[in-house]
């Protein structure tokens, strides 16, 4: 009788079950506190925690825990002790048991294209979605060139689809100096040949040339009318900067998420920066169209994730149903904003000053600095 051998699942086929919101059962085998502080989580998703040291003995303790009618994925930090642990659940008789290709680092890097929309005059939207991370990036198409918008390290997925879809990439924008994670915009730029756009406010400190992302600057993408309009909208950094889209969507950054606001603290500014914060939400946004669709830089919960992975809303709609925008008292605004916040996220530091070019960490230490989830936002509903 020929042997089942095990499998393994590569992170992309593992989102594009969790972003169709497909039934799947992740055994994680990584420290309790490392589980706790971030996993692999879906609407489709369940999951248990049961620490590789507990399991190094047999897996026998836990076999009447793991289904038998659904696919369990074993996972841990890089790929070793989940193999090991699926082994033991099919020598036990549990068939359907793969593991997780390259781990939870691999999970980490994990960059899916989800389609948007069109838009006016020809020409497309994709969301690129980090599904492990929660980041969001952008590619807006048009008359044969791209432009994308927050781009992560991963930049050879950009490349990638940009050669899909046969476009040049001729732009790369940040909405602001990101803390959660290494921006890829400026790498992206220098190997297309495109140029790079960060405001001017969040780069009084980067070692490198870039072009000012400021209100007031249209930046036409192909040969068509379309443009990308920035808006200053400071609070979540000083330069933070919004981006009016064909008259059709607002990227939004790290300021207004679908279901929270964006943290003001990720520069030790947060009681300074509070009040433009308020001032973007409660005063900017409600002078532009309530029917933008909104594109945020990052989602904080599987929840927000909609038809096909996308995280997008009505601006109108955000404005009766996300909490961060009902706050009509300024103190209580204040107080959430500045008191109620979570921990920082992993190498924050580190990240800003990569960012500015100031260090050039390697690949390896990129990779380190970046495990966890995203923590840009202030308040959930």
């Amino acid at each position: 009788m020929k042997e089942t051998q095990l499998q393994g699942m590569h992170a992309d086929q593992l989102a594009n079950r969790v972003l169709k919101k497909e039934p799947i059962f992740i055994l994680d085998v990584r420290n309790g506190t490392d589980f706790a502080d971030w996993r692999i989580e879906g609407n489709g998703v369940r999951s248990m925690n049961v620490p590789y040291f507990e399991l190094i003995d047999g897996v026998e303790a836990i076999l009447d825990t793991i289904p038998s009618d659904e696919e369990v994925v074993v996972v841990c930090a890089k790929e070793g002790s989940s193999i090991f642990v699926a082994e033991q659940l099919m020598v036990a008789g549990k068939m359907n048991v793969s593991y997780l290709i390259g781990g939870m680092k691999a999970w980490s890097e994990q960059l899916t294209p989800v389609r948007i929309g069109d838009l006016k005059d020809g020409g497309e939207v994709y969301q690129f979605v980090r599904v492990g991370k929660g980041c969001l990036s952008y590619m807006v198409i048009s008359g044969g060139e791209a432009v994308v918008i927050d781009a992560v390290r991963m930049i050879g997925v950009f490349e990638d689809f940009a050669r899909e879809k046969n476009v040049t990439i001729t732009h790369t924008l940040d909405t602001h100096l990101h803390a959660d994670h290494i921006s890829g915009g400026r790498e992206l730029a220098e190997r297309t040949g495109g140029q790079y756009w960060l405001p001017s406010k969040d780069a009084t400190e980067v070692n490198f040339p870039y072009q000012k992302l400021e209100e007031g600057r249209n930046l036409a993408v192909g040969q068509t009318a379309i443009s990308i309009q920035p808006i200053y909208s400071p609070g979540h950094t000083i330069g933070s900067t919004s981006l009016i889209v064909d008259d059709r969507y607002l990227l939004s950054g790290d300021i207004l998420f679908v279901t929270s606001i964006g943290r003001p603290d990720l520069a030790g500014k947060a009681e300074d920066w509070v009040s433009d914060l308020r001032t973007t939400l409660y005063e900017r946004y409600p002078a532009v169209s309530e029917d933008l669709i909104v594109l945020p830089a990052h989602f904080g919960k599987v929840t927000e994730l909609g038809d096909g992975g996308r995280v997008a809303a009505r601006l109108g709609d955000l404005f009766q149903k996300n909490t961060g925008l009902r706050m009509e008292d300024e103190s209580e605004f204040r107080r959430i904003v500045t008191e109620n916040l979570p921990p920082q996220p992993n190498a924050y530091e580190d990240i800003r000053r990569t960012n500015m070019g100031k260090i050039n960490p390697t690949e390896d230490e990129q990779r380190d600095m970046e495990l966890g989830p995203n923590r840009c936002a202030v308040h959930d509903n």
